[in-house]
């Protein structure tokens, strides 16, 4: 057996004999065993309401009788965002954004009943997932576990004792490495078993689940580099462990949440009443469909009338009050899309800027792998808000058809006399929303997980000096 194993092998034996690590250890493996039935199961039956809600809204608008199709664009539907299977690791934004968006007429609508302005205000704090225990408290676990790994031995004098016996240096760090690493393989146990169980229950891609492993996997790799790393610097075991706990301290919970506050505050996001004001004068500039005299539609009267080569709209083959509405629908959803880019764009600016903290908390690119693994970051929620409004649009538009087709100019007088069969309802209103496919996601997580090994080097690189030091210092 190996200088190294055996060091590992007495390590382990001294943490089964410590109570405290032993209870802790056990804490944490229940928690994460916790988290990941908690989420998995408020996962499952939110993902199951959601369906069900659209399944009944999805009735309930092809059950509405025969009406003016200009009736049911303002009738309107709902659609509710469906849960990718592996949210239950970790939830990401999906509390922060909203599930259920309003498609009608003439306006973009943004998402309702976001969880956290539903629930009190510890569910700011951060919800209790898998990836919530792997991101601060494993770490702070090991922390505890690790301070002392080499600061304890040169307390008590064995490591001058290995170092007389031929020990060398190199091999006590890797002794010591070894056990450390051990603690944390058998910390994220839970979790790697989480994910089989929902890549079991669920077509979750097996290719995001594998990220997700091996992006924690590293994460716990770089704290037990450290960990021991900076255990070999302190001579007391005590000076070690103030020492890590401020690095968790800043690395974990102070930098990850000042950031996103400065960034914030140099690079703002307009305020809704602010976007409303403007959406409501741009509106304005585009012209009044109902204004015969308006210079736009005025124009656009006459070149509808020249293309079908008549005289006035009541020879047009078709009804112009739906062609009218399809134009007026074309240019307001332009401008609702420039405008939901344009904020969409100024946020994926935000986060760039903020993933450049991740030199100073690596946790920042871990969590940015860990969402895009997980389809809870903000990438999927911008999907999601496209292919609803692509939906609305294509809606909106097939009832203005439906009446530019179905109903005269000159019959076409009141929404409530002028009706057509309900039949043209069925099938308008299905909406089906697939997820970002794997390789997209593999894409986003990239760089995050170069951040992470980065890390990883740089960490590995201070063991040499570390290593070093721990020969010289007991002379």
């Amino acid at each position: 057996m190996s200088a190294a194993l055996r060091i590992a092998r007495e390590e382990w034996r001294l943490l089964r004999r410590d109570r405290v690590a032993v209870l802790g250890l056990t804490l944490l493996l229940l928690l994460t065993a916790v988290a990941a039935f908690t989420s998995w199961e408020q996962r499952r039956t939110t993902d199951a309401q959601r369906a069900r809600h659209q399944a009944q809204v999805d009735h309930e608008f092809e059950a509405q009788p025969d009406r003016h199709p200009h009736r049911m664009v303002h009738y309107g539907h709902f659609v509710f965002r469906p849960l990718n299977p592996l949210a239950a690791f970790d939830s990401g934004v999906d509390a922060y954004t909203g599930h259920t968006f309003f498609l009608e007429g003439h306006r973009q609508n943004s998402a309702n009943f976001g969880d956290v302005r539903q629930a009190s205000l510890l569910l700011r704090f951060g919800q209790l997932t898998p990836a919530f225990v792997l991101q601060v408290l494993a770490p702070l676990l090991l922390i505890f576990v690790g301070h002392g790994v080499l600061a304890r031995e040169r307390e008590s004098g064995t490591l001058r004792i290995l170092l007389a016996q031929g020990v060398r240096p190199r091999q006590i760090m890797a002794g010591k490495l070894l056990a450390l690493s051990g603690v944390a393989a058998l910390v994220l146990l839970p979790a790697l078993l989480a994910l089989i169980w929902i890549g079991a229950a669920t077509p979750a891609p097996v290719s995001l689940a594998l990220l997700l492993a091996v992006g924690y996997g590293l994460w716990l790799l770089l704290w037990t580099v450290g960990i021991v790393g900076l255990s070999a610097w302190f001579v007391r075991g005590r000076d070690a462990l103030v020492a890590l706990l401020a690095v968790w301290a800043l690395s974990v919970v102070l930098v990850p949440r000042l950031a996103p506050e400065l960034i914030a505050s140099s690079l703002a996001l307009p305020t809704r009443f602010e976007t409303d004001i403007a959406v409501a004068r741009d509106l304005a500039a585009l012209g009044d469909s109902h204004d015969p005299n308006d210079p736009y539609f005025a124009d656009f009267k006459k070149k509808v009338l020249a293309q079908y080569g008549v005289s006035k709209v009541e020879d047009l083959p078709v009804n112009y009050k739906g062609l009218l509405g399809m134009e007026g629908e074309r240019l307001t959803s332009a401008l609702f899309e420039r405008y939901a880019n344009a904020s969409f764009e100024r946020q994926d600016l935000q986060l760039r800027r903020v993933d450049r903290f991740a030199l100073l908390s690596p946790v920042i690119a871990l969590r940015r792998l860990s969402m895009a693994a997980a389809g809870t970051d903000l990438h999927n929620y911008r999907r999601f808000v496209e292919r609803a409004e692509h939906h609305r649009y294509r809606l909106v538009q097939e009832l203005n058809r439906l009446q530019a087709e179905k109903l005269s100019f000159a019959g076409d007088r009141s929404s409530r006399d002028s009706r057509i069969s309900h039949a043209h309802w069925h099938d308008l209103a299905e909406f089906r929303y697939q997820g970002a496919p794997p390789g997209e996601a593999l894409r986003r997580a990239a760089p995050a997980a170069g951040v992470l090994l980065l890390w990883l080097l740089a960490l590995a690189g201070l063991l040499m000096p570390a290593t070093r030091r721990l020969g010289r210092i007991t002379r």
